[in-house]
């Protein structure tokens, strides 16, 4: 019994620690999309400067999830979990990497004639944060169903993307002075569609975990 409590216990940290790290991740998204539209160069270094705590927190999980297997032994749906976890760290810690490179972006951009680029980026950021954040909320609540009807707002995301491209490229050979700076915009965008994509990952996984089938390659 006294083992049970042990490992309930061990996974709900295990749980709180990717939920905070989750939380850095979308905090980093919003900085960046932040520091790009409104050409703050001092937010954009934040997320620079605080990538190095979502690195440390992925270090954090992953040695707290080797603990639990090999001194627990979870079997079952709490091994499933851990497994879960030990899959989500790396990708929100990947999903952090694109923010940072979007706020890197705003920093040369920042240095650069402004440039007017429409709301589609700012839409793919907005639409890419509630799928994380919901993603999120369906793990936390083993929530499969939600998690497979979050799946299919990556296809919205898409949609916006090859929109923005097209214009982007449009307007690159009206405007070849202009060239550089949207072919960054169009980085930027590509970094956030991998946001969205990144997101149904863990939607995928958190299937996996509740009903013990993998779904991504169908």
């Amino acid at each position: 019994m006294e083992q049970r409590r042990l490992l309930e216990r061990e996974l709900d940290i295990l749980r709180d620690r990717l939920l905070l790290m989750g939380g850095e991740a979308e905090l980093s998204i919003q900085r960046a999309v932040h520091a790009l539209v409104r050409r703050d160069s001092g937010v954009a270094e934040q997320v620079i400067d605080r990538d190095s705590v979502i690195d440390r927190l992925e270090l954090e999980i992953d040695r707290q999830s080797i603990d639990v297997l090999t001194l627990r032994r979870p079997v079952g749906r709490e091994l499933r979990l851990v497994v879960t976890v030990t899959k989500i760290t790396p990708i929100l810690e990947r999903i952090a990497d694109h923010a940072s490179s979007i706020a890197r972006v705003a920093l040369e951009l920042n240095d650069e004639p402004e440039i007017s680029f429409g709301g589609d980026v700012q839409e793919m950021s907005e639409r890419a944060l509630v799928m994380l954040q919901s993603a999120l909320d369906a793990f936390t609540a083993n929530d499969s169903e939600k998690a497979r009807e979050l799946i299919t707002m990556d296809q919205e995301i898409d949609r916006i993307y090859e929109r923005f491209v097209n214009e982007m490229l449009d307007s690159m050979t009206r405007d070849a002075a202009k060239s550089s700076r949207m072919a960054r915009l169009l980085f930027v965008a590509k970094n956030l569609e991998r946001i969205a994509d990144y997101v149904k990952d863990i939607c995928e996984l958190t299937v996996y975990m509740k009903e013990a089938v993998f779904i991504k390659h169908q």
